[in-house]
């Protein structure tokens, strides 16, 4: 709920640094609560798409460039413009599992050591679009591998069905 609250401009309006309001390609840039916007060593900042029907990097394919491209084109942009941070020393990316089931894109300080940005749970935006340009089913057919903590629900239920 407080991803759509965001997307209503309910809550952290006053947050937002950037909107693309169309409601099929749009979406809007924040700054992650994991930072605290006092320095650019550590930039975060998530962009959330306003639709709806996009849970994860599962459901992309090739109807979905355009979004896609707005983000990595728009988000660096408004990135360099706000910041000073060019799009080289960003690292922007997508987690497979996400840790909520609302298309976003995580936009991060190149230097930091974010989590969650390493290779086993990171696929990177400019590859996700090379791999729908390439193969529109791309994210439908292809194995992806993704770590998961020994608490995590979903271990159990994969250890329940014998598939680890």
């Amino acid at each position: 709920q407080w991803v759509y609250n965001i997307l209503e401009k309910k809550a952290e309006a006053d947050r937002i640094i950037h909107e693309n309001p169309d409601p099929r390609d749009g979406f809007v840039l924040l700054p992650d609560f994991k930072w605290n916007q006092n320095q650019l060593d550590d930039l975060y900042l998530i962009a959330l798409v306003h639709r709806r029907d996009i849970k994860s990097l599962r459901d992309l394919g090739a109807e979905h460039l355009p979004l896609l491209r707005n983000i990595l084109q728009e988000g660096t942009d408004a990135v360099r413009k706000r910041f000073g941070v060019a799009a080289s020393q960003l690292r922007i990316y997508l987690h497979y599992q996400p840790s909520y089931y609302h298309l976003h894109v995580h936009f991060t300080a190149l230097a930091y050591d974010a989590p969650g940005c390493s290779v086993e749970r990171a696929h990177l935006l400019a590859d996700v679009i090379d791999n729908l340009t390439l193969d529109p089913l791309y994210y439908q057919k292809q194995a992806l591998s993704f770590p998961l903590r020994a608490d995590e629900a979903l271990l159990k239920r994969f250890q329940e069905a014998g598939r680890v």
